[in-house]
């Protein structure tokens, strides 16, 4: 009776320790397929972050300051020719027979062969004519430089002004690309009240690589009520900057974190919405159109005077259009360093024009080697910003070498 009573009660456990090892082997694969999910998915995270980080700023020693001066006279670059595809090797010919010729034939042939006499050089050009600033402040000492400029740049007929930078000035260098630049700001301007801060462009260039900041601080830097950052990053070519990403990072007191991207294919330009447009020539974004315009206007000084203008499409985060700045005004700007002569560029209004778009107006200053020294932008007559130049522009050395290199190449 005990050993019956024994072998029923022994099943039931038998079967409670067996239930027991299976559940444990279901929750050691729970958690095991758990860890193997949290795993993927931090590092799905961590590329996201990353995909989503803004580009490292490539940090440059600036070692002196630019003095206002008169702007360099250049010549347009020449785009590389393409190297000639290889020939198709010709077919051997036949060697062709001696030609036996009489000694009254080789006689005549030598007498009818032209003889090389050896010319005198031509006479060098005659000098060129001073440059319009020059002859303007000898002739009117009483003007400042700045008064000088900008008479000597709006008085001259731009058809003169083409032909020469069309046909290159004799001895001219070809445009060089600055070394890496910053201009400081003083911000002021309206934000639902009176703000005021600072500002910085940095122009900064690897090689035939490129990348611009565009840095806005509102409030006071130890804690301001809105921070943006706007880097375009690229190649350069002979046409000027070649956009490979814009990227635009903004921080609001008591908001989220706002990040937008521009990314530019080879055919085509994504947007932050995600559209695709086609890829136009000469394209820029935000922040690059204001370097590229430097560049235009030092290789093509005829466009920077009253009723000239500059053209060229322009990729914003939301849209896609063709931009014309239009020339119209010349200002003697009061500076910490002094007047300077500059020219106010003002796009041409679009009847596309979204609501609430923001619009840019400059201020270039040709004896500050064509930089911007005033930036406005405005969203309407009660929400604007208006940038100054602070002190004189900031260069780095020639050869400077960046201290950190950004993550990565542009794609």
């Amino acid at each position: 009776m005990d050993r019956q009573l024994n072998a029923r009660g022994g099943a039931p456990r038998r079967h409670r320790v067996g239930r027991r090892v299976a559940w444990t082997g279901v929750l050691i694969g729970v958690v095991v397929a758990h860890l193997v999910a949290t795993r993927e998915l931090a590092e799905r995270m961590t590329e996201f972050n990353a995909a989503q980080a803004m580009p490292k700023r490539i940090e440059v020693a600036y070692v002196r300051t630019i003095e206002p001066e008169a702007p360099p006279v250049v010549s347009a670059p020449v785009a590389p020719r393409p190297k000639p595809a290889p020939r198709a090797p010709r077919a051997l010919r036949p060697p062709r027979p001696a030609a036996v010729a009489s000694a009254a034939e080789a006689a005549s042939a030598a007498d009818a062969a032209p003889t090389v006499v050896a010319e005198a050089p031509a006479p060098p050009p005659p000098a060129s004519a001073p440059a319009p600033v020059a002859a303007a402040s000898q002739a009117e000492p009483e003007r400042t430089a700045a008064e000088s400029t900008l008479a000597a740049a709006s008085e001259a007929p731009a058809p003169v002004a083409a032909a020469t930078v069309a046909s290159g000035v004799p001895g001219a260098p070809p445009f060089e690309w600055p070394a890496s630049t910053r201009l400081s700001y003083v911000l002021t301007g309206n934000y639902r009240g009176e703000v005021n801060g600072t500002a910085q462009v940095e122009w900064i260039r690897v090689d035939d690589r490129y990348q611009v900041n565009l840095d806005l601080v509102i409030g006071p830097e130890f804690s301001p009520i809105i921070t943006r950052r706007m880097t375009s990053e690229g190649n350069i070519a002979a046409s000027g900057l070649v956009p490979a990403r814009y990227d635009e990072d903004t921080q609001v007191v008591m908001r989220d974190r706002r990040r937008m991207s521009v990314v530019f294919e080879p055919d085509a330009v994504v947007l932050a919405n995600g559209q695709r447009r086609e890829r136009l020539e000469g394209v820029q974004d935000t922040a690059s159109q204001f370097i590229q315009m430097t560049y235009v206007f030092s290789t093509h000084p005829e466009r920077l005077r009253v009723g000239g203008s500059v053209a060229f499409p322009l990729a914003l985060p939301r849209t896609m259009d063709s931009y014309v700045y239009e020339v119209i005004d010349a200002q003697t700007l009061q500076t910490p360093f002094g007047p300077l002569a500059s020219f106010h560029l003002k796009p041409r209004p679009r009847p596309t024009r979204r609501p609430n778009e923001l619009t840019v107006e400059l201020w270039i200053a040709p004896e500050l080697r064509y930089l911007p020294v005033r930036i406005r932008i405005e969203q309407d007559a009660a929400t604007f910003i208006d940038l100054m130049i602070s002190g004189k522009p900031e260069m780095a050395a020639p050869a400077a070498v960046p201290t950190s290199e950004p993550k990565g190449k542009p794609p």
